[in-house]
């Protein structure tokens, strides 16, 4: 059983099928170490993926959002403060265009774009309306290293395809009890509907939607020399809510080319930077696609072990620890705040402090002598009532 500073890579995940998915893919399991930091309330698996040991940390059950993303990254670099590079790997909702086929079980790696470090935070910024969305939020991009190993891993998958399907047989083959929510459902389960058909919570997608056909997008199926699923890089867009409306989708894929929507990430970027994996189980509408959950927590998982398995452990160690980064930010943000109070305490009182100090402390009727004065009384008459 490895020590908790022998762990060099974090992995979180937001939901039990993510983190289900994930620990299907490790290929051995180790025991859960002897001693985590007291105030660390993340649930945790452990294992190691070819060369390296990971730990893999879930959500808290209920809690999601980009301050739930930080508070899980921070309890893990408390407990394992050795950890040099993160990966943030789940599910999201797609932003299938005419630019990016994406479909049910497509793989989203977050990737820079136009000075934006792969991460998008769109609900920091504002419409107007007939204008442009304008952004307010920038986030960091991952290290180096997992940037340089996606470039090797689109390159690998380019020249011989993956094997993604393949790993996920391998796995649900090791975990029957899976295979009724992990495997790939039909392709006539992936259906997108046009952006201004609405979903009612209360009704089935048949029902609320009557004759389905004309309210689908036509596409053609995919053939045997396509990757299916298929991997995209690009820009992930990241709020504290779950994006359901497929206008807005539409918006920000067109003026920003977003791939996918998700909730966790923007709580991570700056703090935990990391590399982020989403596998596509809907299309950021109010249709929803339950049964492609757990295949979507698959692939990106998949996708990571590939990832991983690229990477050589001395890279990995020749990182700087984040938490000694996150210390040092959170120290120095600290020590601002207390020069701010310091030079505030020590700098004298504005002119207004002595003004009304001295109204408080003089005698009544002082300062009418200079009111009478006719050279004054001259120069600055009485005003008309």
């Amino acid at each position: 059983m490895p020590y908790p500073k022998q762990y060099m890579i974090g992995w979180i995940c937001a939901t039990v099928a993510d983190f289900v998915a994930a620990q299907t893919l490790l290929d051995q399991e180790h025991e859960r170490p002897e001693y985590v930091s007291q105030h660390d309330n993340n649930g945790y698996a452990f294992g190691s993926i070819k060369d390296h040991n990971v730990v893999i940390a879930v959500f808290p059950d209920g809690e999601y959002g980009t301050s739930s993303a930080a508070m899980v990254a921070r309890d893990m670099l408390h407990s394992f403060p050795d950890i040099r590079i993160g990966l943030m790997v789940g599910v999201a909702g797609g932003a299938p265009s005419p630019r990016h086929d994406i479909r049910l079980g497509d793989v989203v790696v977050s990737s820079p774009r136009d000075g934006i470090g792969g991460v998008f935070q769109y609900d920091f910024g504002k419409t107007i309306q007939e204008q442009k969305f304008q952004s307010g939020g920038f986030l960091n991009q991952p290290p180096t290293v997992l940037r340089t190993a996606v470039n090797g891993l689109e390159t690998k998958y380019k020249m011989a395809g993956h094997q993604i399907e393949q790993t996920i047989q391998g796995a649900l083959k090791r975990n029957p009890r899976l295979r009724n929510n992990y495997s790939r459902p039909d392709a006539s389960k992936d259906k997108l509907y046009r952006a201004n058909v609405i979903h009612s919570d209360k009704a089935c997608c048949a029902t609320a939607t009557g004759d389905e056909r004309p309210k689908l997008v036509r596409r053609p199926p995919r053939t045997k020399d396509d990757d299916n699923p298929a991997v995209h890089h690009g820009l992930i867009a990241s709020a504290n809510t779950v994006m359901q409306d497929a206008l807005f989708r539409d918006q920000l894929s067109n003026e920003k080319d977003v791939l996918c929507f998700e909730t966790e990430a923007a709580g991570l970027m700056n703090h935990f930077p990391c590399l982020v994996i989403r596998g596509i189980c809907y299309y950021s509408d109010t249709h929803k696609h339950e049964e492609w959950q757990g295949y979507a927590a698959m692939t990106a998982a998949a996708y990571a072990k590939d990832l991983l398995c690229l990477i050589a452990p001395n890279k990995v160690g020749a990182e700087g620890k984040i938490a000694e980064a996150f210390n040092d930010e959170t120290n120095t943000g600290l020590e601002t705040f207390k020069r701010a109070k310091l030079r505030h305490w020590l700098s004298p009182p504005g002119p207004s402090t002595y003004v009304n100090k001295a109204l408080e402390q003089g005698r009544q009727g002082s300062g009418q002598l200079l009111l009478q004065n006719e050279a004054y009384s001259s120069k600055h008459p009485a005003p008309r009532k």
